[in-house]
């Protein structure tokens, strides 16, 4: 993976969600992929995480969220709570909050597991 500064093609590690924005504006892509993930091995005992993928111009652009409390500490996407109590990220939150960020009716959101 390659640092923000390398201009070389591959994937490109985005450390923040204005640096994300600023990208997703400046590259005007066609799709956003996103990917809700679980972890395991997270030393803060956080299961879910959020991967934003923006393939655009030289590279694929991927930024991590991680949960923070009851949102996600950088999008601060809202988590929900199943039956047993444990924390999640809804599919349906997280395409709903790119759209009102962007606002742009012509991009495609879509989850990794649907390409």
């Amino acid at each position: 993976m390659q640092s923000r500064g390398d201009t070389g093609k591959g994937v490109v590690k985005v450390r923040s969600w204005a640096e994300f924005k600023r990208l997703v504006e400046s590259f005007k892509p066609k799709a956003i992929v996103y990917n809700i993930e679980q972890n395991g091995l997270s030393s803060k005992r956080e299961l879910t995480n959020l991967r934003l993928i923006l393939p655009a111009g030289p590279a694929y652009y991927v930024f991590l969220d991680f949960a923070e409390g009851e949102r996600l500490k950088e999008t601060g996407i809202q988590l929900r709570r199943d039956a047993k109590g444990n924390r999640y990220l809804d599919e349906e939150d997280v395409v709903n909050f790119l759209r009102q960020q962007f606002k742009r009716d012509d991009m495609l959101i879509c989850s990794y597991w649907t390409i």
